[in-house]
């Protein structure tokens, strides 16, 4: 399986990943995450940005020509009481269900850790849903660790 880094032509295959992604976390938490209709269509103009951004990091892998993973992550800005001026963030990594527990997705995290590296970012964030067990366990065998615990409340108006 090659693991590449995506181009601009790649987002119309990559979009119905994302769909998938969003319709999954939504079945977990729609308070959490309540998406617009078609969250998938809000991703396209971001996606070519950053399959054309050297500070970013878009990953796919393709079998025989066909899309089955993708992996998004981003610079960012720090607050300025941190010591730290910036971050790395993985935003997506979705792997199609049939080509799972093949090692694909550590591999695309190994890569984005790598690429950040060399770029000279110094860490590296993600959040995972609190049902995703799979995601942590995966994270935490690539050296990732828990940092914070985000909890959320809905205020209901009356």
């Amino acid at each position: 399986m090659l693991i590449r880094p995506a181009t601009p032509a790649d987002v119309p295959a990559v979009l119905p990943m994302v769909a998938k992604i969003c319709a999954l976390h939504k079945s977990w938490d729609s308070a959490k995450y309540g998406f617009l209709p078609h969250p998938e269509q809000h991703y396209e103009q971001w996606l070519r940005r950053l399959a054309n951004n050297e500070r970013s990091v878009f990953l796919v892998s393709e079998d025989q020509s066909q899309l089955v993973a993708f992996l998004v992550a981003t610079v960012e800005r720090e607050i300025p009481i941190y010591r730290l001026q910036e971050f790395a963030f993985i935003h997506d990594l979705w792997v199609e269900p049939e080509y799972r527990q093949n090692g694909l997705a550590r591999q695309m995290v190994t890569l984005s850790v790598e690429r950040f590296h060399q770029m000279g970012v110094n860490q590296i964030r993600l959040d995972t849903a609190a049902v995703n067990e799979a995601a942590r366990r995966l994270f935490a065998s690539c050296g990732f660790r828990a940092s914070t615990i985000e909890m959320l409340i809905e205020v209901i108006s009356h």
